[in-house]
């Protein structure tokens, strides 16, 4: 097959290009460039050309031609614009998860055209095609699988899909990595959002919303105990960034309206619970809504899975209602739906 290889600098997509090299099919790979300069410079050290190194080596020892792709204008204005939009509405935005659909198997497929038969990544994830639809797996790593960010993959984005060290789980991808002596084998996973690199997340809110001083209230008192400096620097759970003594404090609810923070030093176990919720947006991978009321669902990355059961509503909407409590639901983070080992799709938490 003629396959293209997106890959980052990182193990997991370079192990991909090499088990495909090793198969003999014929291949290219490519770097997305998606780091504004222009926009992000200021803000910390740029991470592309650390990874572009790393890419370069392990494209020379396998002997395939890799071309860079810059795409900072497609993400800008496919995901970074949708990013503060969300949080400039109190919402918790996911940047990662509609990279995948909106540029790696969206504005990179509309690049690529028909040219190559399928689209590799390093994802832990695997499809099967039966009866002529392609099914989204989950990875044997349930740690590491990322099914969550993959979707909101179409069904014509899915069907080209490969992704090679699926039936791996990380310390296999790793030892491969050795085996294959590549250079990045014993590098670290990189962390946090996918155009930032080592930007933290806070810093980019506050270039483009700046900073509103609203109140942090005790959420079992209602006592102010301090200041925040905007609401869109918090989601409900989060624990990180409430800079008061007497902790460990979490965000327990925020009022958009009035710009105030309410937190408890209530664990995670005794915060406000939820039984349900509601889910927009619905994006169904096989193209068609399952027909099964009794799922699975995640509400954030991870391995934790509820049991539920899914009511279908108008509009493309689902309500969700979960067989235990969870703590930490974000409006605006996703919903995904499974059924066993098979990832069917999701949407958006309202």
């Amino acid at each position: 097959m003629n396959i293209a290889v997106l890959i980052s600098g990182g193990v997991d997509s370079s192990v991909a290009l090499r088990l495909l090299r090793e198969e003999g099919h014929e291949l290219t790979a490519f770097y997305l460039k998606i780091w504004l300069e222009d926009e992000l410079s200021s803000l910390g050290e740029c991470p592309w050309e650390d990874d572009l190194k790393y890419v370069r080596v392990v494209c020379e020892q396998a002997q395939v031609p890799l071309q860079v792709v810059p795409f900072q204008l497609e993400y800008k204005e496919r995901i970074i614009d949708h990013t503060i939009s969300e949080a400039r509405a109190g919402r918790t935005p996911n940047p990662d998860m509609l990279c995948n659909a909106r540029i790696k198997f969206g504005a990179f497929y509309d690049c690529v055209g028909n040219e190559y038969d399928k689209i590799a990544t390093g994802h832990y994830a695997r499809v099967e095609e039966k009866d002529g639809t392609t099914f989204l797996k989950m990875s044997p790593d349930p740690i590491k699988d990322q099914t969550y960010f993959l979707s909101q993959l179409s069904q014509a984005q899915i069907a080209r899909a490969l992704f090679p060290i699926g039936d791996f789980k990380k310390n296999e991808v790793r030892k491969l990595a050795e085996q294959f002596a590549l250079p990045n084998a014993k590098r670290k996973d990189s962390q946090g959002i996918c155009f930032l690199g080592k930007i933290p997340f806070d810093k980019f809110l506050e270039h483009h919303l700046g900073k509103r001083p609203g109140k942090l209230i005790e959420y079992e008192t209602q006592k102010v105990l301090g200041e925040h400096n905007g609401f869109w620097y918090f989601t409900v759970g989060q624990r990180r960034g409430i800079h008061l003594s007497g902790g460990p404090w979490y965000v327990a609810a925020k009022n958009i309206k009035t710009n105030e923070i309410f937190i408890s030093r209530a664990g995670r176990d005794e915060m406000p619970a939820r039984y349900e919720l509601g889910v927009s947006g619905c994006n169904w991978i096989s193209g068609t809504p399952p027909e099964k009321k009794a799922l699975s669902v995640k509400v954030r990355h991870g391995a934790k899975m509820y049991p539920a059961e899914i009511e279908y509503l108008e509009n493309n909407r689902l309500r969700v209602k979960f067989q235990e409590k969870d703590r930490g639901i974000a409006p605006g983070q996703f919903a995904v739906l499974y059924d066993g080992e098979y990832c069917l799709g999701g949407g958006v938490m309202e």
